[in-house]
């Protein structure tokens, strides 16, 4: 039997990054691949109340940089639905001389910002937040700001990136420790664009200021969307995916070992790549068997971990899932939003402060579900409406666009 690859949108944690390294260029960079998800274009928006420039040749998006000389926009910027956004924007705000406010819809105003305010504070950085610690977030920028020996307290690749992207403007060498053990797009793609980011897996060093040179980059495919064609294969014995041209960054192939040890058949093919690892993945469906995430798996899985617990729905025995507190100040409270979704589904779900366990397999039945807005509950609850043969539906089934347009068709190829 022949088997049809699939592909996915661009990873949009490394167009967001792209695309602002390129605003902050000198020339003009060429970006392919970029994800049409609505985060990713509120980075784009963004980036244009600021004064940088987008154009399209060629299927590609060229972005014509300002070597850091933005502009401050009168009204703040709305950041829509995108916590990367406005974290990592935060940073490069910081350490220039600009007073500007960054905003967001309602979702994103719930979500805390002091984990990003504080550190940045390090660079004598005037931040003002709501008295919740939300957006809406002045950043009254640091022009002279000089460099700093920072310790990052949670483990979060966008604290630790808007701390990196600070300290491309601020004067000497930063050194950042701590948490750091997260994805490491940031880092890759600083020096694709010519800037010396060095580390010894304790400590990154940035000397600023730093200029940046335009680069060509090419985004491969998103690795969190794929997991969810991936899952709706792997939970099905006999049933099988492939996704071609995805990204296979080891800051964020945990889940396919995850698929591994749920009892799936899969097979990585990598290929050659620049800035960036990509490749072909294959999952075989099998019969699956519970498994256990502990909090050290946490960092590597948080954007996979309602799936894990749709999964665990499907395999024999109880998948635990600790150490995630996280989940719930994510796009929604993941853990109360995945616990009342999987129970309405029939599923028997206990939920804890930082996790749940999923008793399996389960004997689904249709039902409605609540996705809080949430693009990963949505998609997580389709692969299990698809796998268990159940009728599924989802309050707002639109959501998916923030990351995966095109969600539905995708996961109805998955053979």
């Amino acid at each position: 039997m022949t088997i049809v690859p699939l592909t996915v949108p661009g990873d949009k944690s490394i167009a967001h990054r792209a695309l602002i390294l390129a605003a902050l260029a000198r020339g003009e960079s060429v970006l392919r691949n970029v994800p049409a998800g609505l985060d990713v274009r509120s980075t784009q928006r963004a980036l244009r109340a600021l004064g940088v420039t987008f154009r399209e040749a060629n299927g590609a998006l060229l972005v014509s940089g300002c070597n850091g000389a933005f502009t401050a926009p009168s009204e703040p910027i709305d950041c829509g639905n995108s916590g990367t956004t406005i974290r990592l924007l935060a940073g490069v705000l910081a350490t220039r001389a600009l007073d500007v406010t960054l905003d967001g819809d309602a979702s994103l105003r719930k979500r805390p910002m002091r984990r990003v305010a504080e550190p940045l504070a390090a660079f004598d950085a005037q931040i003002e937040l709501s008295a919740a610690g939300t957006a809406p977030m002045r950043v009254r920028g640091n022009g002279g700001a000089l460099a700093v020996d920072l310790a990052i307290a949670v483990p979060s690749a966008q604290v630790k990136s808007a701390v990196l992207l600070a300290a491309l403007n601020a004067h000497g060498v930063t050194r950042v420790h701590g948490e750091i053990a997260t994805r490491d797009h940031t880092e890759r793609l600083l020096r694709a664009f010519g800037v010396a980011c060095e580390g010894d897996g304790a400590t990154l060093r940035v000397e600023g200021p730093a200029t940046l040179q335009a680069a060509e980059i090419d985004v491969p495919g998103d690795i969190s969307s794929a997991a969810f064609l991936l899952a709706a294969a792997a939970a099905v014995p006999g049933a099988h995916a492939v996704v071609d041209d995805v990204g296979l960054n080891p800051t964020r192939t945990a889940f396919l070992d995850v698929l591994r040890r749920f009892g799936a058949d899969v097979t990585v093919e990598p290929v050659v790549a620049s800035a960036e690892p990509r490749g072909r993945v294959t999952v075989h469906g099998s019969k699956l068997r519970a498994i256990t995430i502990t909090p050290d798996e946490v960092p590597g899985l948080i954007d996979e971990l309602p799936l894990v617990g749709v999964l665990g729905a499907f395999a024999h025995g109880t998948t635990v899932v600790s150490g995630a507190s996280e989940l719930r100040v994510k796009e929604s409270d993941r853990i109360a939003t995945f616990a009342a979704a999987a129970r309405a589904l029939g599923v028997e779900v206990e939920a804890f402060d930082d996790g749940f366990a999923v008793h399996g397999p389960a004997r689904f039945h249709g039902g409605a579900i609540v996705t809080a807005g949430d693009h990963r509950i949505a998609m997580a609850f389709a692969v299990a409406a698809r796998a268990a043969s159940v009728d599924v539906r989802l309050d707002d089934p639109d959501c998916v666009a923030v990351s995966f347009p095109g969600f539905a068709g995708a996961l109805d190829a998955v053979a």
